[in-house]
């Protein structure tokens, strides 16, 4: 019976806590915009724009400012600290160049400590702790926008050998900190969803293992305690989008071995969500749901919280697909089939790494009952036709009606003195050059879905680079899927 009461006392006494840090959240959340670092408002961020951020810091008597390493190429690898606590919290990000989400969130997080909001929680913050930011461990992934560093490796799996001079200065920062807490800070591909629903995982979460067989120490359930903490943030302002990975040792990745180590790892995923392309909205769950636990970190309140409450986030899962068209009539040699399309929006960069352009491909066919989109289109009743050319040839878009087009059946059109200098088409119908055939339409894995969807003959919506678009929509400005980005040249 006193075992009973002992464990609802401490029930309710965590409730309190949560109650209180759920102010601090909304908080947070409301005052957003006020610290949000506006000069990084887009995914394709280089070293080169951080280093003015950083400088700013260098006159703050509050901020100590060391640089720690250098890139394979050269650029300086810098650490910023802040706060006099005995407890250690190390924070870095961006070991993947294509994955800034988190870096930005990180200067959010830096003007909130630089400036007055909140003072009796940043006061509890910094004199309880001491915060080390490392933003961009891989700023030459980061110029070019890809995973690995010039030398062709994954940081994330060089634990081990340490061939990395980014990888080497991640382990020698850790093991001069000694952290208490290390924050692994990534982005996920956006098609991963929660498991078994339609949800995206906007963020997952991983306390990674230390050993093969698993176990859970007083290290690794810290950092559970505070996967749990951060869930219930999360699930505030995106209910059911958050996933759980898989926890299987690897050996040589860095998070597996700082919780060896003895700093309880937190390893955080940026995923998807809806209309977020550039990942602002879960850059702001970053900065809500970091601060937050940095607070309870603190304060200490995580470690009232129930373990087996981190098994009931959901695992991960990958079946999310851009546009999902499912149950719809495919002719093929004289027979009528039933098929779900999944179709993705595969980005193709710029030259100069600063921006994209769409090239979609049909991923997968077939019954795909058990996969999901973030765009879903009950096809049942119509049929998959070939879009047509357009019989004029056109040197000027200007003037041209695409809604009209599009509602007469045409996907394409020949285009005189197409610029090598264009890569894609800036409207919602393909640009083909002179001399271009159009093969016949073919619903396959690979390659571009454009097609008509049409009832009695009449076509009903079209599929233009993977960009579904309502052709009775009667309102112009509605006609055009929000998302369009580009339709493609064929030459």
């Amino acid at each position: 019976m006193i075992k009973k009461i002992a464990v609802l006392f401490f029930t309710f006494l965590s409730s309190i806590a949560f109650c209180q840090q759920s102010d601090i959240t909304t908080s947070l959340y409301e005052t957003y915009e006020q610290f949000k670092e506006t000069t990084l408002d887009r995914r394709r961020i280089k070293h080169n724009e951080l280093q003015p951020l950083i400088s700013k810091y260098r006159s703050n008597p509050d901020f100590t400012i060391k640089k720690v390493g250098e890139s394979i190429e050269g650029r300086d690898l810098s650490l910023i600290s802040i706060g006099s606590g005995e407890i250690d919290v190390f924070l870095w990000s961006q070991m993947h160049g294509d994955e800034p989400t988190a870096t930005q969130a990180i200067f959010d997080i830096l003007n909130f400590l630089e400036r007055d909001h909140l003072k009796k929680e940043k006061a509890a913050i910094l004199a309880n702790l001491k915060l080390h930011f490392l933003p961009m461990l891989n700023p030459d992934g980061a110029e070019v926008f890809q995973r690995r560093n010039t030398l062709g490796i994954d940081i994330n799996r060089d634990a081990l050998r340490l061939q990395s001079p980014e990888g080497r200065t991640l382990k020698r920062v850790r093991d001069s900190l000694d952290a208490d807490f290390g924050f692994n800070l990534h982005d996920q591909s956006t098609y991963y969803n929660a498991e078994r629903t339609e949800k995206p995982a906007t963020i997952s979460y991983l306390a990674p293992a230390y050993n093969y067989e698993k176990d859970i120490n007083e290290v690794r359930s810290n950092a559970m305690k505070v996967i749990i903490f951060m869930n219930n943030i999360i699930q505030k302002y995106a209910p059911s989008q958050v996933g759980r990975y898989n926890d299987d040792f690897e050996p040589r990745a860095f998070g597996d071995n700082i919780q060896k180590w003895g700093t309880s790892a937190i390893l955080i995923e940026s995923g998807g969500y809806q209309n977020d392309i550039e990942k602002q909205e879960i850059r702001k769950l970053n900065y809500v749901s970091i601060l937050s636990a940095i607070y309870t970190i603190a304060k200490g309140n995580y470690k009232g919280l129930a373990l087996e409450d981190y098994e009931k986030i959901p695992e991960n899962d990958r079946k999310l697909f851009d546009l999902k068209i499912a149950n719809v009539t495919y002719p093929l040699l004289g027979k009528d089939y039933i098929l779900d399309v999944g179709i993705n929006r595969l980005e193709v960069d710029l030259e100069d790494h600063t921006d994209f352009w769409y090239s979609s491909r049909i991923l997968d066919q077939g019954d795909l009952s058990t996969y999901y989109g973030y765009e879903t289109l009950d096809a049942s009743g119509f049929k998959i036709i070939p879009g047509k050319v357009y019989p004029e040839v056109i040197t000027n878009l200007k003037g041209l009606d695409f809604r009209s087009l599009l509602k007469l059946g045409y996907a394409y059109i020949r285009v005189k003195g197409i610029s090598n200098k264009e890569l894609y088409s800036p409207v919602p119908i393909h640009m083909i050059g002179m001399k271009y055939e159009v093969p016949d339409l073919q619903i396959k894995v690979g390659e571009n879905p454009t097609f008509f969807l049409e009832k009695n003959g009449k076509p009903y919506y079209a599929v233009i680079n993977g960009f579904l678009f309502d052709l009775n929509d009667d309102d112009k400005k509605m006609i055009f899927n929000s998302a369009f980005k580009n339709a493609m040249i064929f030459r």
